[in-house]
């Protein structure tokens, strides 16, 4: 997977859908989590795969921590839920302040103790009370009958020539998901990191390793969050996530409540702390959750969309939920996305040889794109298994962005990272617990 944060030579695709999944939930498998720790190295061919089957607390982060909270909330932070968001806070990583607040107060302690629980968490990646040295015995002993702990397991890492590294992680019910960290290639140090929102996907893309098992379930919004927790403590010494992309399976806007709350969690100044100009939703074209993420974000958030095909028929045939919002219908919506001035929607374009990559297309991509404030991101179609789609040759490419170019629109040819280990744009899939036979994916 490239990174979706640099702007390259020239830019990642998302799934379609219904507003509901059109693969039914299959009944999830139980794994052994107590199971011993092992590693596995493999250092042929430059790639290297970890396995890690233990849930654990992975390598320790820093763990001073004064007793106050000195941070100053700033304007351009998120810190509470939208209105209408879910107010579940039955997931205990997915807590906010507040609501640590409420808990720890109900038995008993001073309401700042709430906080430094939320603060352990979040910002340190601490997750085994036993660590969390400030806090009363007795408290530690409460946050562990509570259910604080990892809710995601390292199952392995596979490290690409490029440093890009995919994360297989497993969850309790024995699920699993994929996760992409990214160095930058100015900096590696600077790292985007690439999330998953469901395990599978209900949308249905063509050219997307991450549907063809279907939906298999929604992540809560600890396990979204916990991707990150757990993507820190992968980094080198020297390196920091700076950016994070729901980019990875599933479609965000897909389990929205969860988002939401995965949202506020990334970007709380006394957590991750990330900027909200550096977290990036990308959709598939789910008109109402888009105007939702509008009102509930102000626009803050990051939009990334998935357009693939400029005109319905053509994205219906790769892009199931065109059937239900056409291109018509999503164009207005990005329309009415708020923004400041200077910020754009990113066009994601997957080009796929002899489906959308003709001069035609590109000419029909500058006026369908007309009025809506874009930079458009290529990404030659990286291959799947599932199906035969190709992506065109690079002189084709050039010729496809230069006329884009050359029509007045911002155009950037995403760079391709990690496809040697499969963690390229559409290559992260779905992992049973047991082998399973994949669908096939028919080419329209």
């Amino acid at each position: 997977m490239a990174d979706p944060t640099e702007e390259t030579s020239g830019a990642q695709p998302k799934a379609p859908c219904d507003d509901q999944p059109n693969h039914p939930a299959q009944e999830l498998a139980v794994v052994d989590l107590a199971c011993p720790r092992k590693d596995k190295r493999q250092n042929s061919g430059g790639s290297r795969t970890i396995h890690k089957t233990k849930l654990g607390r992975p390598a320790k982060l820093s763990t001073s921590l004064d007793c106050t909270v000195s941070k100053t909330l700033t304007p351009n932070r998120v810190v509470e839920l939208p209105p209408n968001a879910s107010t579940d806070s039955q997931d205990v990583i997915a807590r906010l302040p507040h609501e640590w607040e409420q808990k720890v107060t109900s038995w008993g302690e001073p309401a700042y103790r709430g906080r430094q629980v939320f603060e352990w968490i979040h910002r340190h990646g601490v997750l085994d009370p036993a660590e969390m040295s400030n806090l009363p015995k007795a408290l530690r002993a409460r946050l562990v009958e509570e259910g604080v702990r990892w809710p995601l397991a390292m199952i392995s890492s596979h490290l690409s020539d490029d440093r890009t590294n995919k994360l297989l992680v497993g969850m309790p019910d024995g699920e699993r998901v994929e996760t992409v960290l990214i160095p930058q290639l100015q900096d590696p140090t600077v790292v985007t990191q690439c999330i998953s929102s469901q395990v599978g996907c209900a949308m249905g893309c063509v050219f997307c390793a991450s549907g063809v098992a279907g939906l298999k379930r929604q992540m809560s919004a600890g396990e979204i969050v916990a991707q990150v927790l757990l993507g820190r403590h992968e980094l080198e010494p020297d390196q920091r996530i700076r950016n994070v992309v729901f980019m990875g399976m599933g479609e965000p806007l897909h389990n929205y409540d969860a988002l939401a709350r995965a949202l506020v969690l990334l970007t709380h100044p006394d957590g991750i702390d990330l900027s909200k100009r550096r977290v990036t939703v990308s959709t598939s074209g789910l008109v109402r959750q888009i105007d939702r993420l509008g009102r509930d974000f102000g626009g803050q958030v990051q939009l990334a969309v998935s357009l693939h095909a400029v005109r319905d028929e053509d994205r219906s045939a790769i892009m199931p939920i065109n059937r239900r919002h056409g291109l018509d219908e999503l164009m207005a919506c990005l329309r009415r996305y708020p923004l400041s001035k200077r910020q754009r929607i990113t066009i994601e374009y997957t080009l796929i040889k002899g489906v959308n990559d003709s001069i035609a297309d590109a000419n029909a991509m500058v006026d369908l794109l007309r009025g809506v404030p874009v930079k458009v991101n290529l990404i030659p179609m990286n291959p799947i298994s599932a199906s035969d789609l190709q992506a065109p040759d690079s002189s084709h490419v050039m010729r496809f962005q230069q006329r884009l170019t050359a029509r007045g629109l911002s155009v950037f040819v995403r760079k391709t990272r990690g496809d040697d280990v499969a963690a390229a744009c559409g290559q992260l899939a779905f992992h049973p617990g047991k082998q399973t036979e994949a669908r096939s994916l028919r080419r329209a």
